[in-house]
């Protein structure tokens, strides 16, 4: 009897294990059909805001995803992924598109298949943002190129609400400067990709700034994962991408330089770097003088020790790649020979001297 009672406890319990089963099974199946359901249809479908995207040439279905996610034109990356991935024979073209949070995510595959904006035929003006410009000469282009002026594309970067919007929409780009914008003099600083951009009819000051915020934002996916696990934040790596855009100009150098300002900083050295003194004094400098040291700016890593405020410049990926992955080495000083284009490294002080009284002393 005792047996008989055993087996049958045993079996109530697996059914009623088998039945707990099925009972989660048939709600993750749910849960999981709505989640998709949810993620194929419009974000929004009242909403009649545009959104101006730029899909890059070499652009696979992850990036698009990403890009669609960032805007907020899709709720889900993950499932457009895996939709288009099985759904096959999607043949997306890179370009400039117009889309709404109001689309379907069929809608969206559908135009990038198509490829182009079937709303503006021809730009109206081309913006040509060059690696390692500040932020007042982008003002200048625009002004240059576009029918915005400097004075109002300086104030849409500083407009405080704007910001906050854009920080929204790219928090893993724009967090760490927007918390630490005491010392900054732009916020966006260093935030404007430098590429090519085409200006539309359609096209308003704010979409073209928020598609050069966009551009680095997209830049920087291969890299969100490196900096979070390493000491410094996303601004701090731009900040430092800023110096070596502008001290060096082949990738071994700016490898090798990232080198020496992770080393700076590990024995909490001054980074003393050139181009920050230049953005210090607000002008740029071909050579910096002694007196040139002596200003007394937050943006002087020859007075300050640390990675400083933030970025210079905007920096090119090629100086990106070098600020998140240095090259390690026992160096602790370069100098550059400006009209060589030569880079020296050293280990020492006295090597540093000894690079200088060779191949800098019949330059000054």
């Amino acid at each position: 009897m005792n047996e008989t009672r055993k087996k049958k406890t045993v079996r109530k319990i697996l059914l009623s294990m088998l039945a707990l089963f099925v009972v989660a099974a048939v709600i993750l199946g749910v849960t999981g059909y709505f989640y998709v359901k949810n993620s194929l249809e419009p974000v929004d479908e009242n909403s009649e805001e545009v959104v101006e995207i730029e899909i890059p040439t070499g652009s696979n279905r992850k990036n698009i995803a990403d890009i669609l996610e960032t805007n907020d034109l899709i709720s889900s990356s993950f499932i457009f992924d895996f939709y288009t991935r099985f759904q096959g024979d999607n043949h997306f073209q890179a370009g400039n598109y117009l889309m709404s949070p109001s689309m379907s995510m069929e809608e969206m595959i559908e135009y990038l298949n198509a490829g182009g904006t079937p709303i503006s035929e021809e730009p109206v003006g081309r913006v040509t943002v060059p690696e390692g410009v500040d932020i007042e000469l982008i003002a200048e282009r625009v002004d240059e190129n576009t029918d915005f002026t400097a004075d109002e594309f300086m104030e849409q970067v500083q407009d405080e609400t704007y910001i906050e919007e854009l920080v929204s929409k790219h928090p893993a780009l724009l967090t760490d400067t927007f918390e630490t914008t005491a010392e900054t003099r732009y916020v966006l600083e260093g935030y404007l990709f430098p590429a090519t951009y085409e200006v539309f009819e359609e096209t308003s000051l704010e979409s073209l700034i928020t598609q050069m915020v966009s551009r680095m934002d997209q830049a920087l996916l291969p890299y969100y994962e490196a900096i979070e696990d390493s000491e410094l934040n996303v601004h701090e790596v731009l900040t430092l991408a800023s110096y070596i855009e502008r001290e060096g100009t082949t990738d071994e150098d700016r490898q090798l330089i990232s080198g020496v300002f992770y080393n700076r900083l590990a024995e909490d050295m001054p980074l003393q770097t050139d181009p920050s003194v230049s953005y210090a004094l607000g002008e740029h400098r071909e050579r910096t003088t002694y007196k040139d040291l002596e200003v007394d700016s937050p943006y002087n890593t020859y007075m300050y020790a640390g990675v400083g405020p933030g970025p210079i410049n905007s920096p090119s990926e090629s100086a990106i790649e070098a600020a998140v992955h240095p090259e390690e080495t026992s160096y602790m000083y370069f100098l550059a020979n400006l009209e060589t284009g030569d880079i020296y490294f050293s280990e020492t002080y006295d090597q540093h001297i000894e690079y200088q009284n060779e191949h800098l002393r019949n330059n000054d």
